[in-house]
């Protein structure tokens, strides 16, 4: 049944809309959100699952406000985090108000100069942008934006969870405040998400800057059904792992063999529509050059396509177009660019390879599938390299497998989902909103400038001498200059960051090349390799023809050969909570019902020699010699700072030789000379970390370097250019919580022989 009240009050060009489209009726939120829109004048937060409507609950009432209420200029603004989005949303829109006489504008760095002219010749109807344009519009057409947006109605901000406790979220909230003071209005804000735990949180940074409420209709929804399967295998290693003897070997024709690992991934994907999720690009490009491989042998279509950041926009187009239009069997390996809500029509399958990083991402992933009244079905498929000899104690434990169950679990359990790290001190935005203000404005006083950002409420907790510490610093680097009266400028070496149109993007830039062939782009690498070697990008091989070190360009053909990939890891951040359920699935021995043969088999392994060795119940274990392994179950913030808090207090009193691991599993310490059992280290950290710790002290300029790269696993883009003082205090105000660290080891055991 159509809900009457809220149907008779949308406008009449949507009631045809719904009419043509055989709407039986409006969904629950979708519903709720009209009622917001048309009863209140809050802000709105709808957070419902994948598929549930989101986007067309923002847009209904909004355009129906706009219709009977027509703005004298872009009426609503519509922010995304991606250009794809964008693009999806922008032909979803066109078809809806194609009859209404409201136009859709998309605004990116793909839209052709011509249409954005058309639209700053005529502001009007919907704006659909990226925070990177938006960032551009804000500074270089400082003249046009009253024109442009003075009399705005509604943001719409998509995919919240992706912006909440970020950089690129911080700039996004900077720029809807420095707009603001271009307005006649105070538009209302809508944000969207498939993802958030606390809602608490999500509506505080949907409100900053601004005086109204939040409201978030509590949507029952329908109970959708999930299928989940997870399966395990001893896999060997990937060709271009390979040991330097091994590939020289290997002929040019020659091509990796496939594992079993690989013929289960192709048998669970052939003659279906599935998205294979990796957690890197290189894992994205690997898995399909190898199903394509298995396809050619098999004599089986190649259905097989690849996603992510670094492939060409066409090709990226053209993998979202065939999902979406293609009744029949079509593989696409993935990374996040895929996560968001692309229309993609009806999946039936989500294949994870190994473990993702968060609750939340495997939310996102698991809701690509299920669409249309569908199970949503997620098959994770972990391996690991056969240990060889006697490996070493906590290479032992299958990590990825238990972090898919400890993800699984909490979500089952708890429904939990990550909160975001919201930061005291954002330097690097800090950086880059002072730029970008200083460059709209063209000139401003000390006292302008610093009320201008300071004023911005992601800054309220940077005092005025650490904002002067920061412009003296500036000056010194000539990114900013003083006038003869007293104003400051952009310096010389400050226009050359501001005038490069990278600067738009907050996130950190990658030194790429350009792949071509037959003059058609490919995509991009980070490292070109020789003339004669071969890369693989898209899916398919290539032999380098030539290498432009100039123009950033290689030239290449297509072939057959090995696989071998050019891009860095990615960002392997993981919850302290994740770590802890992890260790509670050693500690509770379960059978879970999802777990394939192979995941049941490694799990009973993994229990028998936890029991046998302590591991479920110690912290601290010897592995013989003069070597110790820690395991501490947090997450890579935490797990960072207690190997820095280990080297700094322990490191000469128990003459520690060295410290490694893997993060956030586990730390090894290899001690020098003396007897040092499990025991005697743990209780000599425990009283060395029960003194006073300050950290102001303790920190030096490396360490403060080394972990805000370890934290982020990407220094923060604009950070080279802050004092490393204030770094500092971030260091000590947003990532190290030493109570909390405290509580945790003083819970440490340490394995002793009974």
């Amino acid at each position: 049944m159509m809900n009457d009240d809220v149907f008779n009050r949308l406008a009449p060009f949507i009631r045809d809309f719904i009419y043509r489209n055989n709407w039986n009726e409006l969904r629950e939120v979708q519903v709720e959100a009209c009622k917001v829109i048309f009863d209140t004048d809050a802000h709105l937060l709808l957070s419902t699952g994948t598929a549930s409507g989101k986007t067309e609950a923002a847009f209904l009432p909004v355009l129906t406000e706009i219709t009977n209420d027509p703005p004298m200029s872009v009426g609503v603004l519509y922010i995304a985090p991606l250009k794809s989005l964008i693009n999806d949303q922008f032909y979803r829109l066109n078809d809806l108000l194609k009859e209404a006489n409201i136009p859709v504008w998309h605004w990116h760095g793909d839209v052709s100069s011509s249409h954005k002219q058309k639209l700053l010749r005529n502001p009007s109807g919907v704006l659909q942008i990226t925070p990177e344009s938006m960032e551009s519009m804000l500074m270089n057409k400082n003249r046009d934006l009253m024109r442009i947006f003075g009399d705005l109605r509604f943001i719409i901000i998509d995919e919240v969870h992706s912006f909440m406790g970020t950089d690129r979220g911080i700039q996004v909230l900077c720029q809807l405040e420095r707009l603001q003071t271009f307005l006649r209005t105070k538009p209302r804000r809508i944000g969207l998400s498939a993802t958030l735990g606390d809602y608490t949180m999500a509506e505080e940074w949907l409100a900053s800057g601004t005086d109204r409420k939040v409201i978030t209709p509590m949507i029952k929804g329908s109970t959708q059904k999930i299928r989940l399967a997870v399966e395990h295998f001893y896999d060997p290693s990937e060709p271009e792992k390979k040991d330097e003897a091994a590939d020289a070997e290997e002929t040019a024709e020659e091509q990796p063999k496939s594992s079993a690992f690989w013929e289960y991934i192709y048998d669970k994907t052939l003659n279906r529509k599935c998205i294979i999720f990796t957690n890197t690009r290189n894992q994205a490009e690997y898995s399909i050059a190898m199903l394509r491989q298995i396809a050619e042998l098999r004599n089986t279509p190649d259905v097989y396509f690849v996603h992510h950041g670094s492939i060409s926009a066409p090709l990226r187009e053209t993998a979202e177009s065939e999902m979406k239009e293609t009744e029949g069997p079509i593989v696409v390996g993935a990374t996040l660019t895929l996560e968001m809500g692309i229309d993609i029509g009806r999946l039936e399958r989500v294949i994870q390879l190994d473990a993702p990083n968060s609750v939340s991402s495997f939310l996102q992933r698991l809701g690509r599938s299920g669409r249309r009244g569908n199970p949503a079905e997620m098959w994770f498929v972990c391996r690991e390299e056969k240990p060889s000899g006697l490996p070493l104690l906590p290479l032992r434990l299958p990590w990825k497998l238990m972090q898919d169950i400890a993800i699984i679990q909490l979500y089952l359990e708890e429904h939990w989902i990550e909160q975001p790290r919201l930061q005291k001190y954002p330097l690097s935005m800090l950086y880059h909103q002072t730029m970008s203000t200083l460059a709209q404005l063209g000139e401003a006083t000390p006292a302008l400038l610093a009320r201008r950002v300071l004023g911005m409420a992601a800054f309220r907790h940077i005092s005025h001498d650490d904002y002067r510490e920061l412009l003296l610093h500036l000056i010194k680097l000539d990114h900013i200059q003083p006038t003869e009266e007293g104003s400051l400028i952009i310096g010389l070496n400050g226009e050359k960051v501001v005038n490069n149109f990278k600067f738009y993007a907050v996130f950190p830039d990658e030194d790429e090349y350009t792949v071509v062939a037959e003059s058609n782009a490919i995509g991009k690498i980070e490292v070109p390799p020789p003339p004669g070697e071969r890369l693989t990008i898209a899916g398919r091989t290539w032999e380098v023809l030539e290498v432009d070190m100039k123009s950033k360009v290689v030239n290449v053909k297509m072939v057959k050969g090995k696989i071998k990939t050019y891009w860095a890891g990615g960002n392997i951040k993981t919850d302290n909570r994740i770590l802890e359920r992890m260790r509670q699935v050693l500690i509770d021995k379960k059978d879970y019902p999802y777990l394939q043969k192979g995941a049941k088999d490694r799990m009973a392994e993994a229990y028998f020699f936890a029991q046998n060795t302590g591991i479920d119940r110690y912290n601290v274990v010897n592995m013989g010699g003069k070597s110790l392994c820690i395991f501490p179950w947090m997450g890579n913030i935490d797990y960072y700072t207690t190997m820095l808090l280990i080297k700094k207090l322990c490191g000469y009193m128990l003459n520690i030789k060295s410290i490694g691991g893997q993060a956030p599993y586990f730390i090894t310490l290899k001690l020098g000379s003396g007897e040092t059992t499990a025991e005697s280290f743990l209780e000599t950290f425990k009283e060395a970390f029960s003194q006073p710790i300050n950290l102001k002290y303790m920190l030096t300029d490396e360490d403060v370097l080394e972990l805000k790269q370890q934290y982020e696993f990407k220094t923060p883009k604009f950070d080279e250019f802050v004092p490393v003082s204030l770094l500092k205090k971030s260091i000590i105000y947003d990532y190290i919580d030493l109570d909390r660290i405290r509580e945790k080891i003083n819970g440490w055991r340490a394995f002793h022989e009974q």
